[in-house]
């Protein structure tokens, strides 16, 4: 029997080294990711979802293309955009953790659906090529704005350069009159397949490792997924624990391994009953990195010292923000995109052979020794 818990706890363990290992795993979304996009892909790269009040409109803002700074025209062309609303999934207000962590409690994740959506394609001068307003009223008087910005993240990694942003001011009459709250995400996908790439909800959730897993799928499958997987990771927890402790204490691995707040689906929760500001939506002078780091996830606000030599660390954007519509701060000035500067520079470095056989190496090495161990302790009694 134990030899069986065993030999589960060490395949575990290998599917989990080899889904780290492997390139195609790396399926996040958020600023920094999905790590592994090829360079004429990078414009498929969500980078922040912002949405807030603004008078008697509704502002929604999606950003894509990270560390951009070379001109258009860019590569658009071959995806399409949307912002999704959800006006039935039911919400409640009365659990204080999550409020704190996601703005809500989400009654039943798995009916999560679009009431409404906001599809968005671009040419590639960033001129808008096809838009859409499915499920919202008053679509005739929806500002549309499509261009580049300077990156309104605040974190010095992403301070400089710039994004692709496409706004929208929306007549608060175009929601549902009985609207009180609701959810919100947003998608890239490929339009020749229809494949989804890229996916952002709640800021900063699935930047975070343990939440890789929920790029290509939709919100209403999101907490079967991490349920499904932390099982998994448990179960290679439990093994390095016991068997490769050196391993199991790496500060790095807590970003794998699934915590008790997370069976949540990675949406954006807005409220009228409470004031706005993350994460009830996103405002564009919101400090993510701070106030995630304050309910327990905290590598972008290690990183935010990490990167840089400035302290104390920058808590606003690196421009001021425009009073006016798209309210993003005016673009950094061009300058040439370096080749690879903004590719997947962690894959080149593991896709060479030496470090593959390297790598592998070592995690063979662990795992024979964890083994010897475990057969020598049986033999002991």
């Amino acid at each position: 029997m134990a030899r069986t818990i065993m030999t589960k706890q060490l395949f575990a363990a290998l599917v989990l080294i080899s889904a780290l290992l492997t390139p195609g795993a790396g399926r996040a979304s958020d600023h920094a990711d999905p790590m592994w996009l090829v360079e004429d892909e990078q414009e498929a790269n969500i980078t922040g979802l912002f949405f807030f009040p603004e008078g008697d409109r509704w502002v929604a803002i999606l950003d894509v293309r990270r560390s951009l700074i070379g001109p258009p025209p860019y590569n658009l062309e071959p995806f399409e955009y949307n912002i999704h609303l959800d006006f039935h999934t039911k919400l409640r207000f009365d659990n204080a953790e999550d409020v704190a962590r996601y703005g809500g409690t989400i009654v039943a994740p798995e009916g999560i659906a679009p009431d409404a959506t906001i599809r968005i394609r671009l040419n590639n001068d960033m001129t808008v090529k096809e838009k859409s307003f499915k499920g919202l009223g008053d679509s005739q008087d929806i500002q549309v704005y499509s261009g580049v910005r300077d990156d309104p993240f605040i974190f010095p990694k992403f301070f400089n350069v710039n994004v692709i942003a496409m706004a929208f001011s929306i007549p608060k009459s175009a929601f549902p009159a009985d609207a009180e709250s609701w959810l919100v995400w947003a998608t890239s996908k490929r339009v020749s397949n229809g494949e989804q790439i890229d996916h952002v909800g709640r800021s900063n959730r699935t930047q975070l490792g343990r939440f890789e897993i929920l790029n290509p799928i939709p919100p209403s499958q999101h907490v079967a997924e991490i349920r499904e997987k932390g099982e998994t990771r448990a179960k290679v927890q439990q093994f390095l624990a016991q068997w490769l402790p050196p391993l199991a204490n790496l500060n790095q691995l807590s970003g794998f391994f699934m915590r008790h707040y997370d069976s949540v689906p990675d949406v954006m929760v807005f409220t009228t009953t409470r004031p706005a500001g993350f994460p009830n939506g996103r405002r564009l002078q919101d400090d993510v990195a701070l106030l995630t780091c304050a309910q327990g996830d905290c590598p972008l606000q290690e990183n935010a010292f990490i990167d840089t030599t400035q302290w104390p660390r920058s808590t606003v954007n690196d421009k001021p923000l425009s009073s006016e519509f798209p309210y993003l701060a005016e673009p950094w000035p061009f300058k040439p995109q370096p080749a690879g500067a903004t590719g997947p520079y962690v894959y080149r470095f593991f896709a060479r052979p030496i470090v593959q056989i390297g790598i592998a190496a070592l995690v063979l090495l662990l795992i024979v020794r964890g083994v010897i161990r475990w057969f020598r302790r049986r033999s002991a009694f």
